[in-house]
């Protein structure tokens, strides 16, 4: 007979349990985050394991990796499609365990996606970079914050990226501001030379990718968006078609209807919050740079409202980018916006001049 083993994760333990087909428990154990000490506990059921589901949590990858590489079955539970039975009275780590072998057992499992852990540290590396950028930001507009609150002076942030530590020490004749404004132009210095760094690595190996140069293709996107909507996705197979993979992005409506009327929103955060980011950010450049897309956004806007807009034409760009990474093809914004009709164009009657590009660099 079958087993199905569901384990619930921690930062400092796990919880095994594990049920054969007939709902049976057969033993539950808390074992700390160790590798050979979960092997220990499942080698006596190893041949009768038929599927080891693992909660998706934050530290999910050694365990699953360890697991598929002692030729374990592994599947992702995906906690935010998961509902326990509200009517329990009590709940704990081995009820939880024991909840994801049942739902194995019934084949009811909501799963996630196992990233392809070759390709995942550079994912991750791209989302550290994310982070930098953050900080970096965060650099330059206290120091800009300082200049105004202490000089009355507004510094241009071309001027701020090209200082120098003495140029910012000698705006300043208190010590502790010019300490601290030289200290924020060094460590603005060091944060760009890792996020180059970091930038130089990715594109190394994802530079090359067929996804990669595909999105490249559309409005709006340049070398970091390009970077994050193939690194993020994956394999673009894996979405049945391009409305799942627009949702996976956040760009469609989260809502509850009964009866054709509205009864409240489903999750709102379900799916790639990178890639929302991104599409969102290849929208408003693209609104700048093409024409189609400016048109689109402008009839969007003036039936709803900017915001709503631009989330429109996010989940055009997505569509329209599971397509050409999907299927290998070449962008093409007839299939996305449809045939320009002639009130598109101007008193000539002629097509205008597609916007000049995108700048690579900027998102």
């Amino acid at each position: 007979m079958k087993i199905m083993v569901g384990i619930d994760l921690h930062s400092n333990n796990a919880l095994c349990g594990l049920m054969d087909e007939s709902g049976q428990r057969l033993v539950h154990k808390k074992l700390p985050c160790d590798l050979p000490a979960i092997l220990e506990l499942l080698a006596p059921y190893k041949e009768r394991i038929a599927t080891l589901a693992v909660e998706s949590t934050f530290n999910w990858y050694w365990l699953v990796d360890g697991l598929q590489d002692h030729g374990y079955h592994v599947v992702l539970a995906n906690p935010a499609g998961m509902q326990p039975y509200s009517g329990k009275k009590h709940t704990d780590d081995v009820s939880d365990a024991y909840f994801l072998a049942e739902l194995l057992r019934l084949n009811l499992l909501p799963t996630g996606h196992i990233y392809d852990r070759k390709t995942r540290p550079v994912r991750d590396l791209l989302r550290r970079r994310l982070l930098l950028v953050r900080q970096r930001t965060t650099l330059i507009l206290s120091f800009k914050s300082l200049n105004e609150r202490t000089l009355g002076q507004r510094v241009p942030l071309a001027r701020v990226k090209a200082m120098k530590p003495e140029e910012a020490q000698a705006r300043f004749t208190d010590p502790a501001d010019q300490l601290l404004s030289a200290q924020q132009i060094t460590l603005m210095g060091h944060l760009t030379d890792s996020i180059a760094k970091l930038e130089q690595h990715i594109l190394g190996v994802a530079g090359k990718w067929p996804a990669y140069q595909r999105v490249q293709e559309l409005p709006g996107i340049g070398k970091i968006l390009g970077l994050t909507i193939a690194l993020e996705t994956g394999d673009a197979k894996r979405f049945a078609d391009a409305g799942n993979f627009a949702s996976y992005c956040r760009c469609v409506k989260s809502l509850r209807q009964s009866n054709g009327k509205k009864k409240g929103e489903n999750n709102r955060k379900c799916g790639n919050k990178y890639l929302a980011w991104a599409f969102v950010e290849a929208a408003h450049f693209a609104c700048r740079y093409d024409d189609q897309c400016r048109r689109f956004y402008d009839r969007k806007k003036q039936q709803t409202n900017p915001i709503i807009a631009t989330k429109a034409l996010a989940c055009k760009l997505a569509k329209a980018a599971w397509h050409v990474m999907a299927e290998d093809v070449s962008y093409d914004a007839t299939r996305v916006f449809g045939p320009a009709k002639k009130s598109d164009f101007g008193e000539t009657g002629r097509e205008p001049a597609k916007g000049s590009g995108h700048p690579s660099q900027a998102n």
